[in-house]
């Protein structure tokens, strides 16, 4: 039996006559007949009985109905997954970004992604980017967010958006505060950056960027407290415990109050890398979440350049 005969078949079983079964088709009586017929040439064997224009199921009609009705079953369910792959909704977006990315780009991208797709699903994590490249080559995600190109040969990365190292510097009180605040924006040379600065964990790639900066300067950089994340170098800048060089993401979500943020100098770009596995195609809920991430980070590093009043 082909597939129209199947639906054919199955519309009339359920009908009990030629109309209703076109009815459900959404097709002509004649053409439900036809198909029928020709159906049962196919078969060789006699499905219905007609009888003063109703059908009637033979037993070999019966006996054929409990698996049709089996495999009908299976063909709504596939029309209905095709329906929702075309609307992106089937899959669950598997997101894994950095920690300092996880803070400042995705809630806004995931609220408008949300909007959009409010029957999508979408699972986050926030992994250092050496363990977001395992979870994209094992399948444990599908997009990931970065401040660098791992250059891994299983990894596409693609640049989003591109901002520049900041420094935060603790606001000191009275006049010295003044003179900070009307210093906010203006780059600050990476000779002037105060003795007092938070590290950076070693193998930070934004870290080593610095350090080598620094000793093509001739700056000696020393520190006091060295941390792992972006975040808590602010939070600590925030405290009053030093000066932090940070990327522009980390920056724009900085209490302005407490630091003034000002672009290192000279400028150190920080571009926002988009990684996917190389040889796997994005969903389409997944390539709307991208285009709602990139927006989000275009937004977050025009915050990040704003100098409050």
């Amino acid at each position: 039996m082909r597939l129209r005969h199947i639906e054919v078949f199955h519309a009339v079983m359920r009908a009990g006559t030629v109309s209703g079964a076109a009815h459900l088709l959404h097709i002509s009586q004649p053409a439900v007949t036809k198909v029928l017929q020709h159906a049962e040439a196919q078969l060789g064997l006699l499905l219905f009985e007609r009888v003063r224009g109703k059908f009637y199921p033979t037993p070999e009609a019966l006996r054929l109905f409990t698996e049709v009705d089996k495999l009908h079953a299976d063909l709504v369910a596939i029309r209905r997954l095709a329906v929702s792959l075309k609307n992106g909704e089937a899959q669950t977006v598997k997101l894994s970004v950095t920690p300092a990315l996880g803070a400042a780009v995705v809630p806004a991208a995931m609220t408008r992604w949300s909007l959009a797709q409010p029957d999508g699903r979408c699972e986050l994590s926030t992994q250092h980017t050496r363990e977001l490249v395992n979870a994209l080559l094992l399948g444990e995600a599908e997009l990931g967010l970065a401040l660098h190109d791992p250059k891994h040969p299983g990894i596409r990365a693609e640049p989003l958006a591109s901002g520049r190292m900041m420094v935060l510097l603790p606001r000191k009180p009275a006049r010295a505060g003044r003179r900070a605040g009307e210093a906010a924006g203006l780059p600050l040379a990476i000779t002037e950056l105060p003795s007092e600065l938070i590290g950076l964990a070693g193998d930070d790639p934004l870290g080593l960027r610095l350090s080598q900066e620094c000793e093509a300067q001739g700056v000696q950089l020393q520190f006091r407290i060295t941390v792992q994340t972006y975040q808590l170098a602010r939070a600590l800048a925030e405290a009053g415990l030093g000066a932090a060089v940070v990327d522009p993401f980390t920056a724009a979500s900085a209490d302005r109050q407490r630091v003034v943020v000002r672009p290192l100098d000279p400028e150190m770009p920080v571009p926002l890398y988009l990684l996917t596995p190389s040889a796997m195609p994005l969903s389409q809920g997944a390539r709307r979440l991208v285009r709602f991430l990139g927006e989000a980070a275009e937004a977050c590093l025009a915050q990040a350049d704003t100098v409050p009043a």
